[in-house]
């Protein structure tokens, strides 16, 4: 039989597959990134200052030849030590500037910011203007001049022995000259050692410009949606191609299993975890058939346990009104009348009780079933119910030793149905076990819970009935706890559930003792 290859677990596969498409979705996206930077750098691109003060066309004077190192918005100007034009690639420039005004330019290459301030308070013009020069560590070295409305210096200074500028000088420094444009200046020599001045210019783009490049832009990004839906595709199909197959073949199976009819799985082939679903349904089918004859053996313990309670009820019944019969017919003679009374009254009482028991399980059982808890300290209340039982224990001929901290434990907790709970066990105690017998009711706190042991030294419960003493209806008269019909301890284990805790039958109990139930209830938080 051919063996086909394994495709590894899904979660293997799927984890790949996730792993490929997010390394293709962020190739994708560094590409398209990568387009739109290099479409946007081609807008707003930048002159390279340094590569044309290095260009040996400026010591020649081939000034023309400069151009090429220019951007949109960007132009130089060459001047010569008088301050008069000599060459200018761009618009905009003085054809004669003040040398002085020149001298104000920040270099380039210094990294000096020039920031100029208006003041204004007693109606005289004032300017502070603030020179920001990098220290070399890191920081950065402030000088600040203060100026009147003649740009004479009133305070501090820029540079030593300054006492005023001209107003070109002043609009030179400040960068008022070029509106929206950056500037800086470079001392070069030119043909024949000649020295000259070439003044940088480079124009800041405005909002509407870049509002402009960026929408001219969007084409770039729009690329990605369609990158994206490809790489999905491809992906999806791939998918597609590993696992829909198998699921094919167990889709089938699970609508012929729906259609009655008895199709299996068998090696479905693709990823494990697939394969072994497959395995499970086939598992599943099987159990399925054993869970149907399962489920008519519980209908018949069902229809059996309904015959057991007709039974209960009509024993008690049956005596009640032969007794009764008996006593309208005048067959029972007249010293036996109170006897017979007594009788029919002590199996009303019965049935009163297993009517009772019946009651309260249904409520237990029913989904409705709620609790009204509160906050109560559990060792101050088995303290309070053995003082209320304990007239019934003394009078039964019993014993009490009871062991409870005077540590409060707090628990939530509804004392009503708690104290049920409670006297079940203790009726059983009373009514299965001889004079004489010793009853134990111990508390021990824990650190998250409170356990209560509920113990005798009567005759103990045998082995056979250990293991379903907490069922209900349990079949068979060694089984019932008395005439409440089998019920008192599975509505005891349910009330227990219910506050989140436990009951269970020590199978070992301690020495003296032959029967001893262990309850559990989880303590509440502090408050």
């Amino acid at each position: 039989m051919k063996r086909e290859k394994s495709a590894g677990g899904l979660f293997g596969l799927l984890a790949r597959q996730y792993l490929l498409f997010t390394l293709a979705l962020l190739a994708i996206a560094a590409a398209v990134f990568a387009l739109w930077v290099l479409y946007t750098a081609q807008l707003f691109r930048v002159p390279d200052w340094d590569s044309l003060l290095a260009d040996p066309a400026l010591t020649a004077g081939k000034w023309e030849t400069l151009r090429r190192h220019l951007t949109p918005g960007s132009g130089f100007a060459v001047y010569d030590e008088d301050g008069a034009l000599v060459f200018a690639a761009g618009e905009g420039f003085d054809e004669r500037v003040e040398p002085g005004a020149l001298d104000c330019v920040s270099v380039w290459g210094a990294g000096v910011q020039i920031d100029a301030y208006e003041l204004s308070g007693d109606g005289a013009a004032r300017y502070l203007v603030v020179s920001h020069t990098p220290d070399g560590e890191g920081g950065e070295a402030t000088r600040t001049v203060v100026l009147d409305g003649n740009y004479r210096v009133l305070l501090g200074g820029l540079e030593e022995g300054r006492a005023a500028y001209t107003p070109e000088e002043y609009r030179y420094l400040t960068g008022a000259r070029f509106a929206n444009s950056f500037a800086a200046r470079a001392d070069v020599s030119g043909p024949e050692g000649r020295a000259f001045t070439l003044l940088l210019r480079e124009t800041y783009p405005t909002d509407a410009q870049y509002s402009e490049a960026l929408g001219s832009s969007v084409w770039v990004a729009a690329l990605f949606l369609p990158l994206f839906l490809l790489a999905a595709g491809l992906f999806i199909w791939r998918l597609r191609r590993r696992i829909a197959r198998p699921l094919a073949a167990l889709n089938a199976a699970v609508d012929a299993q729906s259609r009655g009819e008895d199709l299996r799985v068998g090696n479905c082939g693709g990823p494990r975890e697939i394969r072994r679903i497959g395995q499970s349904f086939d598992q599943f089918a099987q159990r399925l058939a054993e869970s149907e004859a399962e489920r008519k053996r519980l209908d018949e313990g069902r229809q059996k346990l309904i015959a057991d309670i007709s039974h209960d009820i009509k024993t008690p019944v049956t005596v009640i009104c032969g007794a009764a019969d008996a006593l309208c017919d005048g067959k029972v003679p007249e010293e036996e009348r109170d006897r017979t009374l007594r009788m029919i009254q002590q199996k009303a009482a019965d049935l009163a009780r297993l009517t009772d028991a019946f009651h309260e399980y249904s409520k237990t059982q029913h989904p409705r079933f709620e609790l009204q808890l509160r906050r109560v300290d559990v060792c101050e209340f088995l303290r309070a119910w053995l003082a209320r039982r304990y007239d019934e224990i003394d009078l039964a001929g019993f014993s009490l030793e009871p062991v409870i901290p005077e540590t409060p434990a707090f628990c939530m907790v509804d004392e009503l149905q708690l104290r049920r709970a409670l006297d079940n066990l203790l009726s059983n105690a009373l009514r299965h076990n001889r004079l004489g017998t010793l009853l134990f009711v111990e508390a021990e706190p824990g650190p998250q819970k409170i356990t209560v042991r509920i113990a005798d030294n009567g005759a103990g419960i045998p082995p056979e009935r250990r293991k379903t003493i907490f069922e209900p209806f349990v079949t068979g008269s060694a089984a019932r706890t008395g005439t409440g019909g089998g019920l008192g301890l599975a509505i005891t284990r349910r009330i227990l559930e219910k506050h989140g805790g436990s009951i269970r039958l020590n199978e070992k109990p301690a020495p003296g003792r032959s029967t001893e139930f262990v309850l559990t209830l989880p303590l509440a938080r502090e408050e």
